[in-house]
This record gives C-alpha cells, sequence and structure tokens, in this order.
C-alpha cells in the first residue's frame, strides 16, 4: 500500500553499490550539462537565472519518490519556457515581482492539475494531441525560440509574442546590432554546433571509447560558457555593450507558497491546463522510449502524480513550471543512471553550483545562453515531417499545418488549441462517415472480404455489410439511412446482414438509429440481422429491449449468418476449390 503511494521506496529498498555507481556518474554528467541549460531558460521563461537553478533542485526529489522511470531527468525545458514566457507575460511585465510570483503560481496549479488528473486516473486523456499536432506544435516552438533569442545574439532590444512581431522588432533595430555581442553570440553558436556534429566522432577517432567521448561533447555548452566568460572579463566586453548575467544570488531556493490571488489564478488556468498537457505529453513519451530499451514499464497516472508533485516541489521553492527534458534524459540514461537516485544526485550538484559557484556566473554573456538555446531547439524543428504527414494522410497534415501557423502567428496557446481542436474536428469527420464495404464469401473458405477488392461469391437475397468502426452519434443517423437505402434499392434483398467484427461499442444514439432501421427494414420486407458481435456489446445490448425488438437475429460468425439465411449459396462457395492464384490473391488482404 505505502509503496503504491511513493513508488520510490520500490528502488531504495532494492539500492546497491552498482546502482550507486551508475547513478553517481550520471548525475554528474548531467549536472554539468544541466547548469547552462537552467540559467538559459530561465531567461528564456524571462525570470532570473538562478530562478532555472531553483527549478532543477526539489522537483528531481519529488519526481524521485513519485514517478514511475528510473532514467527521466526533470527540469526546465525550453517549450515550457516559452510557454510560461507567453502566459504569465500576458498579465504583467517581465522582471516585476509580479511576474515571478505569477510563475510560482503557474507551477503550483499545473502541479495540482497533473495530481488530480493522476488519482482520477485520467493519463489516457493525454492521446487527445495526436502526434502531428504535438509535432507541428514543438517544431513551431523550436522556430519561435530560437527567432526570440536572436536579440540576445544580436545585442540589440526586440520584443514579440509571435514570428511576425519578433521579425518586425528585429529588423527595425538591425542597424543597433552590437559587433562585440554579435562575435560571442555567434561563436559560441558555431562552436555548439560544431561540438554536437563533429566532437564525438573526432574524440572517438582519437582512441575514446564512445560513451567517454559522448559525455565529453555533451559538455559543450559548459566550454562555451567557460571561455565567454573568461574573453568578456580579460577584453572588458561589458564595456563594450556586452549584456551579461550579472549577479546570481547565492545559495539555495526560497521555501514559501506563491502570493494567493484568485483573480490571478483563473487568468493563469488555462495556461496551466495547456502546459500541463504539453509537458506530460513531451515526458511521458521520452519516458517510455527510454523504459523500452530497458524493458521497463511506464504508468502513465503515476507519472502524472509524478509531474504534478515536481510542479508543486518548484512552486513552493521559487522555480516555475518543470517536465522532463529529451535531451537530459537521454543523457542521463546513456551515462549509466539505473534509478531516480540519479536525479537527486543531480539536484544536490545543482544546489552546491548555488550556493558556491554562482559568482562565477557573473560575467557570463546573455549571448552564450542565447546560443545554447538555440542549438537545443534547432534540434526539435523537423520540418520534412509536412511533406511525410501530406502524402500519407491530408486531414492529419492540415491539422499539423494549423498548429505551426498559429504558433509563428498568434503565439503557443493558440497554436496548441487550434491543433487540438482541428484534431477532434478531424475525427468526427472520418468516424461520422466510416468506411463501409458490402462482403462476399471467398471461394473455398469461411472468409469474407469487399467485394470491390476480392473474388467472392455473393447471395443475391442477402445484404451482408461490414462497418468499420463504432456506433456512436457522430454517424448513428448517416448509417441508418445508408444501409435502408442500401437495402431498398434491390427488390431480391430480403435479408440485412451486419457484420460488427469492428464495431467495439454502439452508444444509445446509435441504438435509437438501429431501432429505427429494423422498424423501418420491417415496413419494407427485409428482416434486420447482426454477426460477430463483441461480448461487449453483446453485454450492453442484452441490457436494453433492441434483441426483443430486431426482426433478425444474431450470429456469432458470418458464415453462420449465410448458412442460416442461404444454405444453397452458402454451400456452394464454400465447396468451390480455392484458385491459388484467384485475383483475391493478388489484391490487399485487408478491406
Amino acid at each position: 500500500m505505502i509503496e503504491r503511494l511513493l513508488p520510490g521506496l520500490a528502488w531504495m529498498r532494492r539500492y546497491d553499490k552498482v546502482s550507486f555507481q551508475g547513478d553517481a556518474l550520471a548525475a554528474v554528467i548531467v549536472t554539468i550539462m544541466l547548469i547552462p541549460q537552467s540559467l538559459a531558460y530561465a531567461l528564456l521563461a524571462g525570470l532570473p537565472p538562478e530562478v532555472g537553478l531553483y527549478a532543477s533542485m526539489a522537483p528531481l526529489a519529488a519526481y524521485a519518490l513519485f514517478g514511475s522511470s528510473s532514467t527521466l531527468a526533470v527540469g526546465p525545458v525550453a517549450v515550457v519556457s516559452l510557454m510560461t514566457a507567453a502566459a504569465v507575460g500576458d498579465l504583467t511585465a517581465v522582471g516585476t515581482p509580479e511576474y515571478r510570483g505569477a510563475a510560482l503560481a503557474l507551477a503550483l496549479i499545473s502541479g495540482v492539475f497533473l495530481i488530480a488528473m493522476g488519482l482520477l486516473r485520467l493519463g489516457f486523456l493525454a492521446s487527445l494531441l495526436s502526434h502531428p499536432v504535438i509535432s507541428g506544435f514543438i517544431t513551431a516552438s523550436g522556430i519561435l525560440i530560437a527567432a526570440s533569442q536572436l536579440k540576445h545574439i544580436l545585442g540589440v532590444e526586440a520584443s514579440g509574442h509571435n514570428l511576425i512581431e519578433l521579425v518586425r522588432s528585429l529588423a527595425d533595430r538591425i542597424d543597433s546590432v552590437n559587433g562585440a555581442t554579435l562575435a560571442i553570440g555567434a561563436g559560441a553558436t558555431l562552436f555548439l554546433f560544431w561540438v554536437r556534429r563533429f566532437l564525438k566522432p573526432l574524440l572517438m577517432r582519437a582512441g575514446l571509447g564512445p560513451r567517454l567521448a559522448d559525455s565529453i561533447a555533451k559538455a559543450g555548452p559548459v566550454a562555451a560558457v567557460v571561455v565567454t566568460i573568461v574573453l568578456v572579463d580579460l577584453l572588458s566586453l561589458g564595456d563594450a555593450g556586452v549584456r551579461v548575467v550579472g549577479e546570481i544570488p547565492q545559495g539555495l531556493p526560497p521555501v514559501a507558497l506563491p502570493p494567493f490571488d484568485p483573480a490571478l489564478w483563473r487568468e493563469l488556468l488555462p495556461s496551466a491546463v495547456l502546459i500541463s498537457v504539453v509537458g506530460f505529453v513531451e515526458s511521458v513519451s521520452v519516458a517510455q522510449t527510454l523504459a523500452a530499451k530497458r524493458r521497463e514499464r511506464i504508468d502513465a497516472n503515476r507519472e502524472l502524480v509524478g509531474l504534478g508533485t515536481a510542479n508543486v516541489a518548484a512552486g513552493m521553492t521559487g522555480g516555475y513550471p518543470v517536465t522532463g527534458g529529451f535531451a537530459r534524459s537521454v543523457v542521463n540514461f546513456d551515462a549509466g543512471a539505473r534509478t531516480p537516485m540519479a536525479g537527486v544526485m543531480t539536484a544536490v550538484g545543482i544546489g552546491l553550483a548555488a550556493l558556491l559557484l554562482t559568482p562565477l556566473f557573473q560575467q557570463l554573456p546573455k549571448a552564450t545562453l542565447a546560443a545554447t538555446i538555440v542549438v537545443a531547439v534547432l534540434s526539435l524543428i523537423d520540418l520534412p515531417a509536412l511533406k511525410r504527414t501530406w502524402y500519407y494522410a491530408k486531414g492529419d497534415f492540415a491539422a499539423m499545418a494549423a498548429t505551426i501557423v498559429m504558433v509563428l502567428a498568434a503565439g503557443v496557446e493558440a497554436g496548441i488549441i487550434t491543433g487540438v481542436t482541428l484534431s477532434i474536428v478531424l475525427f468526427l469527420a472520418r468516424s461520422s462517415r466510416p468506411h463501409m464495404a458490402v462482403v462476399g464469401q471467398v471461394p473455398g473458405s469461411h472468409h469474407f472480404r469487399n467485394v470491390k477488392r476480392h473474388s467472392v461469391v455473393t447471395s443475391p437475397a442477402i445484404l451482408s455489410l461490414r462497418v468499420d468502426e463504432s456506433l456512436y452519434f457522430a454517424n448513428a443517423r448517416w448509417l441508418e439511412d445508408k444501409l435502408y437505402d442500401m437495402a431498398v434499392a434491390d427488390k431480391a434483398i430480403n435479408h440485412v446482414v451486419l457484420v460488427c467484427s469492428a464495431v467495439n461499442d454502439i452508444d444509445a444514439s446509435a441504438l435509437e438509429s438501429l431501432k429505427t432501421l429494423v422498424e423501418r427494414l420491417d415496413a419494407a420486407g427485409v428482416r434486420f440481422h447482426l454477426s460477430e458481435v463483441k461480448g461487449p456489446v453483446m453485454d450492453k445490448l442484452k441490457r436494453s429491449h433492441f434483441l426483443e425488438e430486431l426482426s433478425g437475429k444474431i450470429f456469432l460468425s458470418h458464415y453462420d449468418a449465410l448458412a442460416a439465411l442461404d444454405p444453397e449459396t452458402t454451400g456452394k462457395a464454400s465447396a468451390h476449390p480455392e484458385t491459388p492464384n484467384a485475383p483475391a490473391q493478388a489484391t490487399p488482404p485487408c478491406g
């Protein structure tokens, strides 16, 4: 019982020396990677840099107790940082105490919402965000984040909540670019790109092992931070207009509740819900990918609780909304992390940095942090996915393209709402006109296939229809009219048999339509039957009066139905020798 409430107790009981060694090494590597990332993502969110460090401490320990992944690394991420800036920036000015308080409240609200979803076992709701929508959202967010960091690389003042505003603002100030800042920002960006692509192969050719080479390559941002700090200090580039991080308070995060302002919390709630859902989808996708490599299992509802407690911890310790990050989780996994203790050790490492190392970052150029963000988010951009989705499914392409356009033109919240809405509309549109096939018997077998795709035998007195969708309110009336029109179009038809092998549910609206269809067909002298009804669907039908009102019968298999209703045609089809090279074998087996 206790382990159900605190899943972390399970791995604590079996913790050993081997696990400690793997976790300790992973923690060192992730800490080195996370320090510059945390500082950079806090600035992206419009918050002081130390807030990024605060958001990388308590949340990791909280997730270790309640999460279900052994290697997921929780903390600030680019997309959630951008969404935080968009949500809070609409309510209060950047740099004010109110802005920071709103970010704390946003984390707490997100945490409470995630925990509530987990306790109610609503993890399945994340599936409402289709992959094309998520892919489009992340791609557009990557473009928007990269564009938002150009002001730091160019050393100019610029602002905007969407790409159009950002580009216009940058264009208006292009003549005031600071040369020294541009040199640092562009140099750091090129260096980080080179490290990401070429350093690991170079180190491996020099004789280093793949894991060590990869770990050194992942420390590229640290090298960029150290070099640019030294350059700014030695060359006094601050006097030349290079903007630096400035003083970062030393010490551990403050423990306090966010300001309680009911009006503010109501305004933040929609954004908190979006951030929670997007963060959960990103996090659980990463966790499941890594778990599959070790044949571990991820519990979506525990993940909701784990991420929720992490966000509550962030809101109570000076942070802002967090989630599982892809890059740092992969590094954590590859570095040998065995249990969530690696996250706890990482939190300790970040805490030591906050206590002892923050004075070293005082001369860190903001352009270097911007370069770190740009290189990190450009790997998220997947524009070729548009082409792949276009060829595969035009509807999904429309949802993906609309999400990208809306994120870039109107902002992150408008984009994700548009994508989700379009996905739901397209689903309803597709399922309201489901695929329906007239089926016939494959000669020499008990199988039935689409008459348009296969050489089959049909009975002139029986209309056999297979509907490939559950029956519910959106398609009930259409199916009723379609079946009736097809049945009365041929005067030779005496029976309609609906094949329900693909029907997983029949809701109340569809049940009423079936009752009406039975009456309409009965008036036309046609009996209505069902075949291959699934157990759960049959259980529901038995709880209604439909079976008493049915003019025909319910058959276990479609072959049984045809054998009972037209034994002569069925017998001939069954006895027909199956031809190895029949056209049916040359067509797709489905449908």
